[in-house]
């Protein structure tokens, strides 16, 4: 349908009454339209790039005061009459951010809080913008090399020792990378040519095989030395267990020495104190156990076995011997280790047995030393508490019943007896220089037989490690012991052994060890007493961690107040060394 002609007239109506205003205004215009010129400032991708501030047509004068945020009329400054401006109040710092004339400060990363709790913003970057690159992290590319001279013509050939040391290394290797933290520098190598060893499944197993070979001006110990060529076959195991609870160590030592020459059967027309043949084998080894029940409560368990011989010049030796007889002390002990936050007790059950061979003599017939077999049960407690970190005082108590095969031995004494040892001591460390444990105490044995008397003594006991510096360390041993002997009428022998080491290392892969060695041997009730020096010096040339070879030189002094018992010995080696 088609409109009135009323609403027709309408529609023209409004639009001259607003198409009349706009022609009045073009024609007031008289000044000249420009259009909008295309410049390198719109692709500007800068905060501020497409219109830069100061060309802005809004932009405030030096004339024209800045209005306030809220658009209102400023207030009068009190501080405009010089009137009110000494009376004006200081202003209140209640509530205010101290500030100190420096900035805050921030932390190594981009996020998170600086010092005054504000939280840290990251910068906004524009569309197109460059991003800032990432510093160069773990895993980059290696940086090619630059040359230290770009001016010039270069070398035809530069010196090796110039470049060597200048050879490009990873950042992330080198610890160079901006913001990376220190990198914690590995710890020196204490033995750099020391047996590393191999692993089997979670144990640590380190062999080793020692060969030498020299001469022996005495090794029979005679009044009249008679001197053999010697060689000692020695080897060595060390298993231990890498477990984060409990332990098993099994450590095992021996060595065959064997000599070429015979010493005579007779001297004098009597009887020679040594055997003929003088080969002599020696074992020492243990296997340890520990439980651990929980933080302070570990059971601990030990299988030993010594294998040896009687000393060459021992009285206990007998004349017209063929050979040694061979002696086997073996045992174990059972206890645990009970921590209360700094006491600790710790404590053990003890059974061992030494068993002898037969002496085989040089006529060909045997003799029984079934006499000096025994068996021993006993215990052994110690009672220690921790004064600070590295000082540990103890006390230490055992005791123990020896029983023998044959109530009589080959003279008629009944050697069946009890004893035992109290000592006091204390373990320390300080600062590692100084490590060990020193003890002192009594020890005292009593016998079945009444002709028998008492053996007692005073008891040391210690071990002392001083490193005294980088290339040189300083040992100091001390030990007592009772032993058994077959002397007539005598009770036993009271044996005290101190010994000195000192290790100087030249350079890692030499190294000299000087050892002197002190004891007495004191056979009560029979007025013998034995003193024994030992001087000896090695020279280890480490070719590298599995070979290396061994110089010795040691000499030996017996000096009793027996007479023909004396005797003195010099012995020479020379060997190599194998080891894993």
């Amino acid at each position: 349908m088609g409109s009135s002609p009323g609403m027709g007239r309408s529609k023209r109506a409004h639009f001259l009454r607003a198409a009349l205003p706009c022609l009045a205004l073009t024609a007031l215009q008289s000044g000249p339209v420009a259009a909008q010129s295309l410049t390198p400032d719109l692709f500007n991708p800068n905060r501020g790039g497409f219109a830069a501030p100061e060309t802005l047509p809004t932009r405030r004068t030096a004339g024209v005061p800045q209005a306030p945020s809220d658009a209102l009329p400023a207030l009068p400054d009190p501080n405009a009459d010089p009137r009110k401006r000494q009376q004006t109040p200081a202003t209140s710092r209640v509530g205010q951010v101290p500030t100190y004339g420096l900035p805050a400060a921030n932390g190594a990363s981009g996020s998170g809080y600086d010092s005054l709790n504000r939280k840290r913003q990251q910068p906004k970057l524009y569309p197109g913008q460059p991003k800032p690159k990432r510093p160069v992290g773990p895993g980059s590319p290696v940086p090619p090399a630059t040359p230290d001279r770009t001016l010039g013509p270069p070398r035809i050939a530069p010196p090796p020792s110039e470049t060597a040391h200048k050879v490009p290394v990873p950042p992330a290797m080198a610890g160079s990378v901006p913001g990376q933290p220190l990198r914690r520098r590995l710890k020196a190598d204490d033995d750099a040519f020391g047996a590393v060893g191999d692993y089997a499944g979670s144990f640590l197993i380190k062999g080793g095989l020692e060969l030498s070979a020299g001469y022996d001006t005495n090794p029979a110990r005679l009044n009249k030395p008679v001197g053999s060529p010697v060689y000692v076959v020695a080897p060595d195991l060390l298993v231990a267990s890498d477990w984060e609870r409990h332990a098993l160590v099994a450590d095992l030592r021996g060595s065959f020495s064997g000599y070429t020459n015979n010493m005579p059967a007779t001297i004098d027309g009597f009887a020679s104190p040594s055997p003929v043949e003088i080969d002599r084998p020696d074992f020492t080894g243990h296997v340890d156990g520990r439980i651990d029940v929980d933080r302070d409560l570990k059971l601990t368990s030990q299988l030993r076995l010594r294998l040896a011989t009687d000393n060459p010049g021992s009285p206990n030796v007998q004349a017209g011997l063929q050979k040694y007889p061979v002696y086997a002390t073996y045992g174990t002990t059972i206890g645990f280790d009970q921590t209360f936050n700094r006491f600790q007790v710790a404590a053990g059950a003890t059974v061992d047995r030494t068993a002898y061979t037969d002496s085989k003599l040089t006529d060909g017939s045997t003799f029984s030393n079934n006499d000096r077999d025994f068996n021993q049960y006993g215990g052994v407690g110690r009672f220690s508490y921790e004064l600070k970190p590295g000082l540990k005082p103890f006390v230490e108590i055992q005791g123990d019943t020896r029983v023998h095969d044959q109530a009589a031995d080959r003279n008629g004494y009944f050697r069946d007896s009890n004893g035992g040892y109290a000592k006091v001591g204390s373990s320390f460390e300080f600062s590692r220089i100084l490590t060990g444990e020193v003890s002192v105490g009594y020890s005292a044995r009593n016998y079945v037989d009444p002709r028998l008397s008492q053996l007692s003594g005073f008891l040391t006991s210690g071990s002392l490690i001083w490193n005294a510096s980088g290339l040189t360390t300083v040992k100091f041993a001390t030990d007592t012991q009772i032993a058994e002997t077959t002397v007539p009428g005598s009770s036993g022998v009271l044996v005290h052994t101190y010994g000195v080491e000192v290790d100087h290392d030249f350079r890692r892969w030499l190294t000299a060890v000087g050892k002197f060695t002190y004891g007495t041997y004191d056979y009560q009730n029979q007025g013998r007493n034995d003193k024994t020096y030992s001087l000896e010096g090695n020279l280890i040339y480490k070719l590298n961690r599995n070979i290396w070879i061994k110089g010795t030189l040691r000499h030996d002094i017996l000096d009793s107040n027996q007479p023909t018992s004396s005797s003195q010995g010099t012995v020479v080696m020379l060997g190599v060394r194998l080891q894993n």
